[in-house]
């Protein structure tokens, strides 16, 4: 039986959560609100990063204010789904700075992108000079969004049932 590398305990996923509310919080208000003393609060979020719990921080930016107001989710199927097809759309797309997520998908579609582009012309070019002449490519299909309804970046920090 393998055991896990580590067990997230309460304290960790409070740390977890503000700090994936707040990344910058500083080390001595994060371990003032999980009630530690900054020290082992340090450790404690030191283990996280170094197990990948904490993968990285970023900043996040509001798309309308970088004028991508136009979100996109395609449906894409390949006209095959062995390991090379599957391997060299992944290459294509992961070079393409439009994408902002691409999920492999059962059902009718094998990925689902999602797009974002300043106007509906951007994604026409982008659709058609960039995604379909991606070897593979057999259908495209396309649902714009109208607003967000719930947006969400932080992960549940739930205890598993």
């Amino acid at each position: 039986m393998i055991m896990p590398e580590s067990t997230i305990d309460a304290i960790d996923r409070k740390i977890i959560d503000y700090l994936q509310s707040d990344g910058r919080m500083s080390n001595q208000d994060l371990s003032e609100r999980v009630g530690l003393s900054p020290s082992p609060c340090l450790r404690r979020v030191r283990h996280l990063e170094s197990t990948g719990t904490i993968a990285r921080y970023v900043a996040l930016v509001d798309p309308d204010k970088m004028g991508l107001s136009v979100t996109a989710f395609v449906r894409v199927r390949l006209d095959q789904q062995d390991d090379r097809h599957l391997e060299d759309f992944e290459t294509a797309v992961a070079q393409f700075p439009e994408v902002m997520e691409c999920y492999l998908m059962t059902g009718e579609a094998d990925y689902q992108l999602r797009i974002l582009v300043a106007s509906l012309t951007q994604f026409e070019d982008f659709l058609r000079r960039r995604l379909t002449r991606v070897k593979g490519v057999a259908n495209v299909t396309t649902s714009f969004a109208l607003r967000p309804v719930i947006y969400k970046t932080a992960v549940p920090t739930l205890e598993p049932l």
